[in-house]
C-alpha cells in the first residue's frame, strides 16, 4: 500500500528499534498527531499470558486521573430508591423494564451499563446482546453494585474497563491528543501500574512483553520497559 506524505513524514521522526521513555513517547505521539480532529491516544500492551486459561485472564478497571476526554454515556439498570441515586450521580439513562425492552429491540446507545445485584437475574437474559458488545454488567469490573452513585461518578470521571484479548494484548484509550503531555503521562502510568498489579500468579516468564502508544492516525511508539518496571 502506498504511504501518504504525512505518514512518511511521521515515520521519519521515529528512530527505528528505539525504545522511548514514557515522557518522550507521549511528547512524540502529540507531535505526530497532525490530523484535523482530536485523535485518541491509545496504548497496546502485549502480555505473556495465555487467555485460554481462566487463571491467566487479565481484566479489571482503572480510574484515569484526567479522564479519557470522551463523554461516557451511562445506563443504570435498577429499581426503586437506587434510581434517584443514579440520576443524582449523573447517569444518562436510568430504569429497568423500559430499557430491558429497548435493548431487546436493538437499542444500545450507551458506553457503559451498570446494574444492581437484585436485577441481575433479568439482566442476565440479555447476555447474548450485551456480552458481544462488551457491555454486560460484571461484579469483577465493578458494574454490578449497590454503590450506584459512587460507580457512576467514577465512570463519568474516567474509569475504564479493560480485558486481555485472545492474542494476549490489552488495548485502551488513555486520552486525547489535545491533552497536556503531563496529563497523558499520568494516565498512562496509572494504566500500566494497574496492569502490573494484576499479574496472574500462574503467569510464567516475562509478564509484560511490550508496550506501544499511538494516536488514532499516527505510528506506534515503543516504550522502554525499564521506564515502567518500577511503577
Amino acid at each position: 500500500m502506498k504511504l501518504s506524505k504525512r505518514i512518511k513524514n511521521n515515520l521519519s521522526k521515529i528512530e527505528k528499534n528505539k525504545e522511548y521513555k514514557i515522557n518522550e513517547a507521549i511528547s512524540l505521539v502529540k507531535n505526530l498527531s497532525n490530523c484535523k480532529f482530536a485523535e485518541s491516544v491509545d496504548v497496546a500492551i502485549r502480555l505473556g499470558v495465555d487467555p485460554r486459561h481462566s487463571d491467566q485472564m487479565v481484566r479489571g478497571t482503572v480510574v484515569l486521573p484526567h479522564g479519557t476526554g470522551k463523554q461516557v454515556r451511562v445506563l443504570v439498570l435498577t429499581k426503586g430508591v437506587k434510581e434517584n441515586e443514579a440520576k443524582e450521580a449523573g447517569a444518562d439513562h436510568v430504569g429497568f423494564e423500559e430499557y430491558i425492552k429497548k435493548i431487546q429491540e436493538g437499542w444500545l446507545d450507551v458506553d457503559v451499563v451498570i446494574a444492581t445485584p437484585d436485577v441481575m437475574s433479568e439482566v442476565g437474559k440479555l447476555g447474548k446482546i450485551l456480552g458481544t458488545r462488551g457491555l454486560m454488567p460484571n461484579p469483577k469490573s465493578g458494574t454490578v453494585t449497590n454503590d450506584i452513585g459512587k460507580v457512576v461518578k467514577e465512570v463519568k470521571a474516567g474509569k475504564i474497563q479493560f480485558r486481555v484479548d485472545k492474542a494476549g494484548i490489552v488495548h485502551a484509550a488513555i486520552g486525547k491528543s489535545t491533552f497536556e503531555e503531563g496529563k497523558l503521562t499520568d494516565n498512562l502510568k496509572a494504566f500500566l501500574s494497574m496492569i502490573l498489579k494484576l499479574k496472574p500468579a500462574s503467569a510464567k516468564g516475562q509478564y509484560v512483553k511490550s508496550v506501544y502508544v499511538s494516536s488514532t492516525m499516527g505510528p506506534s511508539i515503543k516504550i522502554d520497559r525499564n521506564d515502567f518496571a518500577a511503577l
